[in-house]
């Protein structure tokens, strides 16, 4: 009964334990955890003669109460003052907040509040959380405070990506990160994955609906699975929640708690520095509709105008080679399939990008030559250090050219051409057979790309056998390189290149 109860078998765990202190009449067994009577007589039912009775009063056999304990015990109150100092730390080092993707700092006591909420009221050991978003730091929070809990986020901003990792690692917490942007889709391993959802979306309508739509999407079991959301709105503006809630309420979701002002901010005084905590039951997966434009700030703000026609006009005269023709109509940015197969060239308008658009447009490009339009003041494009990163990743695919301030002094056009293979090493050109197919499984593109270096020399299984002696995570192994952070695919390229020093030698 406790194992399929999923992670709402905390309240029958509190039914054990008062079992476990003394008799307990059935009332009560029903009042103070407040489960259904039905509920508590099925357990009854379930412990047989475990459980003793008298008149109406239960409790577990004495002899067996230690065991009992020990295998469906409730967690006590604990003192937590060590995991909030750890939680300041963490936020005192967190990459600086992007006004572009509406972050504001939850405070430290609010993460905290948030992990032992979550702890308390759900049975977390051994489930799987899902953070859509994270630069609140919950995903840290949770873990410390029950670290039997298996956590996984997906964000948009690769430094918070790094920076989860970094900690995680030095804790030896199981959390794994995966870069995402909601817009274009969950990266193809989280789908039907996660146990409990929480995410702390964008406050317009547009990405509270996306941000919902995907952690439905997520969700494992629709029956038992939760939507946990972070919303607030002004009390002077009662429209804009109505609008919100109905966006939810279209998805599905109903509103099993809406718990006011749980959440506090460092900033986002417009709606008081606080936010209301949904606890949304899904009752169906929906379709989630499409959309860049979910932000309040910036160049993804609901009331952007997009880029002017001239930057598109020089963006498509950039794309073709001087023996293609006509120019490409230039595309919309997004990368959950292969980009512009079966093309010669490519215009892509990347003029909202947030800073991780340009990697993962190049990682999925398959055209001879790309034209990419991004804002001047795009991190891989804005300095001498941005330009040399992003060409070192796609080297064995393209090289680049950076044109600042063309058309205009808002935008720069980034022009990839193809790598000839001939001017590759051997190594070099088992990258480039990975980097050709960032959509497949790591482990197998991988495999494949040492099959072909060694021109059949190599078989699958010791191509396999190669990879499996690398230094990479096994988990990464079973993820596409455009779900990866940008960070893990920057150390996983130099060991694909020297996988490639075994082909000439297979049998060693």
């Amino acid at each position: 009964m406790v194992a399929e109860r999923g992670v709402h078998a905390r309240k029958l765990r509190e039914v054990l334990s008062l079992l476990s202190e003394d008799w307990h009449p059935l009332a009560d067994l029903v009042r103070l955890p407040a489960v259904p009577r039905r509920t508590v007589q099925d357990l009854l039912r379930a412990l047989g003669d475990d459980a003793e009775s008298s008149d109406d009063r239960y409790r577990i056999a004495p002899g067996l109460v230690a065991s009992y304990r020990a295998e469906f015990g409730v967690t006590g109150v604990r003192d937590h003052t060590d995991v909030l100092r750890q939680i300041l730390v963490d936020i005192a080092d967190v990459p600086p907040p992007l006004s572009s993707l509406d972050h504001v700092q939850a405070t430290a006591e609010t993460a905290l509040n948030r992990a032992v909420w979550l702890d308390s009221t759900y049975d977390l050991a051994g489930k799987r959380l899902l953070c859509l978003g994270d630069h609140d730091l919950t995903s840290l929070a949770v873990a410390a405070v029950n670290p039997h809990v298996s956590i996984t986020v997906v964000d948009l901003d690769e430094r918070l990506l790094e920076f989860i990792d970094s900690r995680a690692s030095a804790r030896g917490l199981d959390i794994r990160t995966l870069h995402c942007d909601m817009r274009f889709g969950l990266p193809t391993s989280v789908p039907e994955s996660a146990d409990l959802v929480f995410s702390d979306p964008p406050y317009t309508p547009e990405g509270m609906g996306l941000f919902a739509g995907r952690a439905v999407e997520a969700l494992a079991d629709i029956a038992t699975g939760r939507v946990l959301l972070a919303y607030g709105f002004s009390d002077r503006t009662p429209a804009l929640g109505l609008k919100v809630q109905q966006e939810l309420q279209k998805l599905g979701l109903v509103f099993e708690a809406i718990l006011p002002a749980f959440h506090r901010f460092d900033g986002a005084q417009a709606i008081g520095s606080a936010a209301d905590l949904y606890v949304c039951r899904p009752t169906g997966r929906r379709a989630v509709a499409g959309g860049t434009r979910i932000y309040t700030h910036g160049a993804q703000s609901v009331e952007s105008s997009g880029p002017a026609k001239e930057a598109l006009a020089a963006l498509s005269d950039l794309a073709p080679r001087p023996e293609s023709s006509p120019p490409p109509k230039p595309r919309a940015a997004g990368w959950a399939e292969p980009v512009g197969k079966g093309a010669a060239s490519l215009a892509v308008d990347l003029s909202a990008d947030p800073g991780p658009w340009l990697l993962r447009t190049l990682l999925s490009s398959s055209p001879a030559r790309l034209a990419c339009l991004v804002p001047n003041n795009h991190p891989a494009v804005s300095s001498e250090a941005g330009q040399k990163e992003l060409q070192e990743l796609v080297a064995t695919r393209f090289k680049l050219k950076f044109l600042r301030n063309n058309p205009d002094a808002k935008t720069t056009i980034v022009v990839a051409d193809q790598v000839l293979t001939g001017t590759l090493s051997l190594g070099e050109r088992t990258v480039r057979e990975v980097l050709m197919k960032a959509h497949g499984k790591l482990r197998n593109v991988w495999r494949e790309a040492l099959i072909t270096a060694s021109q059949g020399l190599l078989t699958k299984k010791q191509a396999a056998e190669i990879i499996d002696n690398a230094e990479v995570a096994s988990d990464d192994l079973e993820l596409r390189l455009v779900d990866l952070p940008k960070h893990r695919i920057a150390a996983l390229l130099p060991e694909i290149s020297a996988s490639a020093r075994y082909v000439e030698r297979p049998e060693g």
